[in-house]
């Protein structure tokens, strides 16, 4: 378990004030002036050595993905931070805006010195009022006394603006958000080019998870040899899991990388509803990965690599648990008519696919259907799979194809039992 002296989220359960003086209590805002003296180079080269990964989904190297801002100043540069955490099942972001911000204002500082940008935005969730409203509070104190905006203390002009969005799932996505951003519709872009070379406004730009950028000033402070002493190789760091659905006791709770699934929801979340033999399946990262069984959860190892070789994906790292009692075949069904309603249409396989999984899911449940379209589905999600400019097709995809694979006697099951009722 990971020792309270090493949480960066000193205030995830809101037990403190989030004003900026409990923030410096805190830690927050410690040393930031020689962390900005280190220089661009340093920085990124620290981060990079750390091995942090993105906290929003996609797992990419955070330092690299910095380095792939242009180096020159001709045209401004720009940090996105994805607060638009839509994806079901994740908490984590919420928290760290309502009781921590200080948090993420001081990562976007240091992250954007790093890449060269004067101004950072904010893409707010559009349900996220409360949480808006703290993150607002947090930007008005840092700018008070001259932490953040021109001519502030620390020598590099930077400000930050809060964008609140209007509650689309696809916005995630981060060319959708720059769309967004810009006063268009949220649809992702085609891509080359890469926001690095081309973002918002037509600028260079660089989008992270919120999660990503608030650990950044501590790996700077502490170095990236503590960073990167959690956790295992190509996996470090510590992570918010968001641990919910039919456990004793739901909670956000900040862990090692590498924590088996089964210690992580015993330990933080007082176990599965009747105990671990009572379990189902887990949904291991949010609702957009493949769900794993209690034969497969025993011996999964939450971090990228250990889901994958689970079968599944570490995505967000939020943990949604299924005991006995849930019905696995509607829970899917639930989540494919959530993937249908947010889809974008812009490309044809995911506008069209969503529906007919839906549809078809929907029949599949209560069992009227042949046998033979389980076949059919399996086929249709690897039409979707891969054939979208973003990711929402592999998303609506992805839990469909878990549920074949681990449940497919389920659906056969509920066939027969319908043809059984239906011979009567």
């Amino acid at each position: 378990m990971l020792q309270d002296k090493d949480r960066i989220f000193r205030n995830l359960y809101g037990f403190e004030a989030p004003d900026l003086a409990a923030a410096k209590k805190r830690g927050v805002w410690d040393g930031t002036k020689a962390i900005i003296a280190r220089g661009h180079e340093a920085i990124i080269d620290e981060v990079k050595q750390s091995g942090l990964r993105g906290r929003g989904g996609a797992g990419f190297p955070t330092g690299v993905k910095w380095g792939f801002m242009p180096k020159n100043e001709d045209v401004p540069h720009y940090l996105v931070v994805n607060a638009d955490e839509s994806e079901p099942g994740t908490c984590k972001d919420r928290d760290i805006l309502r009781f921590d911000p200080h948090v993420l204002i001081e990562g976007a500082l240091v992250a954007s010195f790093a890449m060269r940008a004067h101004t950072a935005f904010i893409y707010v969730r559009g349900e996220f009022i409360r949480e808006r409203q703290a993150l607002l509070r947090a930007v008005d104190e840092a700018r008070a006394v001259r932490l953040i905006g021109p001519n502030n203390i620390h020598g590099w002009d930077f400000d930050i603006i809060v964008h609140h969005g209007a509650g689309a799932y696809i916005c995630g996505e981060e060319t959708a958000m720059l769309e967004s951003l810009e006063g268009k519709k949220g649809q992702p872009r085609m891509k080359p080019p890469f926001p690095a070379a081309c973002g918002v406004y037509g600028c260079p730009t660089t989008v992270n998870n919120v999660e990503s950028i608030a650990v950044t000033p501590t790996i700077l402070r502490r170095g990236a040899d503590w960073f990167a002493s959690f956790g295992r190789p190509g996996n470090t760091g510590t992570k918010i899991f968001s641990i919910s659905g039919h456990v004793n006791k739901p909670c956000n709770v900040e862990e090692s990388m590498g924590i088996s699934l089964r210690e992580l929801i015993e330990k933080h979340a007082g176990g599965v509803r009747g105990g671990w033999d009572n379990l189902l399946a887990v949904i291991p990262g949010g609702a957009s990965t493949p769900l794993i069984p209690k034969a497969v959860c025993d011996g999964a190892i939450m971090d990228f690599d250990g889901l994958r070789d689970a079968g599944s994906s570490f995505g967000t790292a939020a943990v949604m648990v299924m005991d006995a009692s849930a019905d696995v075949v509607k829970t899917i069904a639930r989540l494919a008519h959530f993937y249908h309603h947010e889809s974008c249409g812009q490309c044809t396989p995911c506008r069209e696919g969503t529906g007919w999984m839906m549809r078809l899911l929907d029949r599949l449940a209560v069992g009227d259907a042949r046998v033979e379209e389980i076949d059919i589905l399996q086929q249709l999600t690897e039409q979707v799979e891969g054939h979208t400019i973003c990711a929402l097709g592999d998303a609506a995809a992805w839990p469909i194809q878990g549920l074949i694979r681990h449940f497919r006697p389920e659906l056969e099951r509920r066939i027969a039992a319908r043809q059984a009722e239906a011979a009567e």
